[in-house]
């Protein structure tokens, strides 16, 4: 079974860093799936049957996490002891909260009109915004100290990829 006091990068043999090998990841998934799922252990006891679901939960929690650039940010910081995400910590510049209230604007009335050529082209610009936070993100993440301005960023990427999922799903909508 796992060791459930290990950190998700310790878990899969990665460096706690926020740039790694997404293939690494994939192939350590599939291997520690192999290993722990509970199908394996049908025949077992209740309490080896119980670990191993608990194992194969872990090592799915784990890999969620460390997929999501969001939550692999969030992640890095929460090992730091900074807890970015919380509901009290919400603060953004006004400026990008003015241009994704602009964006919502421009992504309603595409939607109104049925502009599937202007979802796309928002949803576009918000991915390549969004691409942009975390180049950015990583660098802060992948430095000995992370800088203060890393939870801000962390912030403008969930927000950004939030927006993009939006109208991903704007778009799907007027697809059918």
């Amino acid at each position: 079974m796992i060791d459930f006091s290990q950190d998700y990068f310790a878990l899969f043999g990665l460096p706690a860093r926020y740039r790694f090998d997404p293939a690494k990841l994939d192939a350590a998934y599939r291997k520690l799936q192999t290993e722990v799922h509970p199908d394996r252990f049908a025949s077992a006891g209740d309490d080896e049957r119980r670990l191993a679901l608990q194992s194969s939960s872990r090592v799915n929690e784990a890999y969620r996490a460390l997929r999501s650039p969001v939550e692999r940010a969030n992640y890095l910081l929460l090992l730091r002891g900074i807890d970015a995400l919380a509901e009290t910590d919400t603060a953004l510049p006004p400026e990008f909260l003015e241009q994704q209230l602009e964006c919502r604007e421009s992504m309603a009335d595409a939607i109104v009109s049925r502009d599937m050529s202007a979802l796309v082209a928002l949803r576009k610009n918000v991915e390549g915004a969004a691409a942009e936070v975390e180049r950015t993100l990583a660098a802060q993440l992948d430095l000995p100290a992370t800088p203060a301005d890393a939870r801000v960023n962390l912030r403008k990427l969930k927000f950004l990829s939030k927006v993009a999922a939006d109208i991903s799903a704007a778009i799907a909508e007027l697809d059918d």
